[in-house]
């Protein structure tokens, strides 16, 4: 009987190979080049294993209260979430203590993150909340955002469908993703065929736009005032337009159509086809 090898989650340090048995050629490159270093130490006698943690975990107990998290540390290191996590508590459930000792290559790496001002506590969510559309509508699994936005997988749908507010460090995190993942394929992040496609299927499904569309209508997709029209129909987009001139100035039709560069009976077309925006007044 063969014990099933567990995927790694990410392939960003050593833990992938040594945790995982990862065999991808730049980890095991990089697992290589990590022991043949140490063994260089070792020899010339400055090898130094282990330092005390409690640096770290002053460093990260003031980065938390800027409004950091152990997901957005590990984004910016490279280091596991759960081991950032073990630098400033237990985790007794999983029979894990709180790391007392540590290497001085995750040390720099942890206090290497400045103490920047901090983002707004919270923040609206609807620029957060379309950038996790926009990806997910060409590819991207929600549960794949997580570790790349810096919280957890489930947060990403939380925010989706519960979040009145969102953290402004969550919303600036968010940003970076959608910029560095936009234009990243996820099948080379390791996001299967089958994944990408029920992304791509389940934003169809919401009406979700993609990034291009944002790109269309800059500085919009952070206002919770602009209402996005993906996949609108010409004529549907028109009988929208047409109800709002009409219900918000009084034209009728004949004004209405000239303002949207149409004949009047476009109008009364787009009415009949989409009767929830029609409006009865004077033609």
């Amino acid at each position: 009987m063969t014990t099933a090898v567990r995927e790694a989650p990410h392939h960003r340090n050593l833990t992938c190979v040594t945790d995982y048995r990862c065999r991808l050629p730049e980890c095991v490159s990089r697992y290589n080049e990590w022991q043949n270093n140490r063994l260089r130490a070792v020899a010339a006698g400055t090898w130094q294993p282990f330092i005390d943690a409690t640096p770290i975990r002053q460093h990260l107990l003031k980065l938390y209260a800027v409004g950091y998290t152990p997901h957005r540390v590990s984004v910016l290191t490279g280091i596991d979430w759960n081991t950032v996590r073990l630098y400033t508590q237990a985790a007794p459930k999983q029979g894990r203590g709180m790391i007392r000792q540590t290497t001085p290559e995750f040390q720099a790496k942890i206090l290497a993150i400045p103490l920047e001002p901090t983002l707004p506590g919270r923040v609206d969510p609807t620029g957060t909340r379309r950038r996790i559309q926009a990806l997910s509508a060409i590819g991207w699994p929600l549960k794949e955002l997580g570790p790349h936005i810096g919280i957890k997988p489930d947060n990403v749908r939380r925010i989706l469908v519960r979040s009145q507010r969102v953290y402004g460090t969550t919303a600036q995190a968010t940003i970076d993703a959608y910029d560095q993942l936009r234009r990243s394929r996820p099948r080379k992040h390791g996001v299967s065929e089958i994944g990408i496609a029920r992304a791509r299927r389940n934003a169809k499904e919401q009406g979700w736009a993609p990034p291009k569309y944002w790109d269309q209508h800059p500085g919009c997709i952070d206002d919770p005032d602009f209402e996005p029209m993906h996949k609108l129909t010409r004529r549907e987009r028109i009988a929208q337009d047409a109800h709002w001139i009409m219900t918000t100035t009084g034209a009728n039709k004949t004004d209405a159509a000239a303002r949207l560069g149409v004949d009047k009976s476009y109008i009364d077309h787009a009415f009949r086809d989409h009767p929830e925006y029609a409006v009865e007044v004077a033609a």
